[in-house]
């Protein structure tokens, strides 16, 4: 049992935010008390995506706009010419405080991207907010709840047996013992398997294998002499420096939202619960990443002026986008771009210490919606198979696929399946929370409560969820 508590609401339907259209975006829904980051992790590889402690599935078959939960790897992106411009033109403010009125020469192919062009709209890794349902859930006491379920969860005392390392998370496969020795950088790492691929020539010399530049060798040119600075603080939503600055992200918050979607936050209130309130908790595992999994923001400010907010979640096994916004007067850097990029140079740096940790969750990806097929830009990127579960990378003979159809299995083998696969003979070890005091398996409850009139609706939610949460987590009677 993990210490993660969820109710689950059905399904729902509401406004779509991607064709407008009004009640016809079908999904499915459940309030999380709390989520172990291990459980979030399998649930956004499941297709699930929080707004707040509010988590949704999209019913991909029946909604208007199918959603395809999309990732890119970091440790093998590879930039593009348009994200080498956006770099370059960043560099340049900068560097000069003068805004580009046209690419400079030598900047790139003279090609105009859509996303790239001075003045164009800017796009971020953003999805609308979801319409969240007309519901209150059951009002509980989560510590407490914890706190029985860590009782319950507690093996009795045995008599001492050698220790056994714990396996690598995101694997299912038991890990090495873990080295004292310091890590690799990646770049020497990928190094050093080429020289020894190739016995080590001498014509193999660092100088041919870094010539091109890296997104890194982009982003690190802050100098004295430049004529702004930009510098970014990643902080967690329950730190005191979030409160402490929470006056300048809600004031930009609200100006973005009123310049680029029209549409005002109701009050700061209505922000936090957007964009601060989350059900991870702050695990800081000795072999996770020094800031511990959980929700932050990386904040960007220009000089003494915040002018964006990358609003993110980072898991064992990625770094995922939750929310972008930034200061409409800077949209001549193209911040929702750059915000991106950052973002994956977060995850090359933190897959240094923590290797599963090296993908970068973008969202969804709505093929049906042309203003959202920009995140497949990212190279290279690879959607869900919303029936199996696997990953497969954004090709254009996909691509082709969605074209004709909007919603696809995309997992061309038939004989494929989900291996986390709930099935009915699984319901007695389903985890569940009686009266909100009892932590008891299925099994259990039917036999204290005789029939149970929801048990459609309790094998509904552990289809969705996977066997694997559905027997860890706690689901809120």
């Amino acid at each position: 049992m993990s210490g993660s508590i969820v109710q689950y609401y059905g399904s729902q339907q509401s406004k779509c935010g991607y064709c407008a259209g009004a009640n016809c975006s079908l999904s499915h829904g459940m309030h999380a008390y709390r989520l172990d980051c291990k459980d979030y992790q399998d649930l956004i590889d499941r297709g699930w995506r929080r707004c707040g402690n509010y988590c949704y599935k999209l019913r991909n078959q029946e909604t208007c706009c199918p959603c395809y939960t999309i990732k890119c790897n970091g440790l093998e992106f590879k930039l593009s010419k348009s994200n080498k411009r956006i770099l370059r033109r960043i560099n340049r403010f900068l560097r000069d405080g003068k805004r580009d009125s046209k690419p400079e020469a030598g900047d790139g192919d003279g090609e105009a991207d859509a996303d790239d062009a001075i003045g164009a709209p800017e796009v971020t890794a953003s999805e609308p907010q979801p319409q969240l349902p007309d519901k209150s859930p059951t009002v509980i006491n989560v510590d407490h709840v914890a706190s029985l379920a860590t009782a319950q969860k507690k093996p009795p005392k045995q008599a001492a047996a050698p220790a056994v390392e714990a396996p690598t998370l995101g694997s299912n496969k038991s890990a090495a013992p873990i080295s004292n020795k310091p890590c690799k950088k990646a770049k020497q790492m990928r190094l050093d398997r080429r020289r020894a691929k190739l016995g080590d020539s001498a014509s193999i010399s660092t100088k041919s294998v870094s010539q091109e530049k890296t997104l890194r060798d982009f982003l690190n040119t802050d100098s004295e002499t430049n004529k702004h600075r930009l510098k970014l603080r990643l902080i967690h939503v329950y730190d005191d420096e979030f409160r402490r600055t929470l006056p300048q992200s809600f004031a930009l918050y609200k100006k973005y939202q009123i310049s680029i979607h029209n549409d005002p936050p109701k009050n700061q209130d209505a922000y936090k619960d957007h964009l601060q309130a989350t059900p991870l908790k702050n695990e800081k595992p000795r072999d996770g990443p020094e800031m511990g999994y959980g929700s932050f923001h990386q904040q960007y400010w220009l000089d003494d002026k915040l002018i964006a907010v990358g609003v993110i979640d980072i898991l064992p096994g990625c770094v995922s986008s939750v929310y972008f916004f930034y200061d409409p007067d800077y949209s001549f850097l193209s911040l929702g771009t750059y915000g991106s990029l950052r973002e994956i140079e977060l995850v090359q740096s933190l897959a240094e210490n923590v290797p599963s940790l090296k993908y970068y969750y973008m969202g969804f990806y709505i093929h049906s919606c042309p203003k959202m097929r920009y995140k497949g830009k990212l190279s290279p990127s690879y959607l869900l198979c919303p029936e199996t579960y696997e990953w497969l990378p954004l090709t254009d003979v996909i691509r082709a696929k969605l074209d004709e159809h909007k919603y696809q299995r995309l997992n061309e083998d038939p004989a494929a399946r989900d291996v986390n696969e709930f099935l009915k003979e699984h319901l007695d070890e389903v985890m569940m929370l009686l009266d909100a005091k009892t932590c008891t398996n299925y099994r259990h409850y039917r036999q204290l409560r005789g029939a149970v009139c929801d048990v459609d609706t309790i094998i509904e939610y552990s289809k969705l969820v996977g066997k694997a949460c559905a027997c860890r987590m706690l689901y809120v009677k």
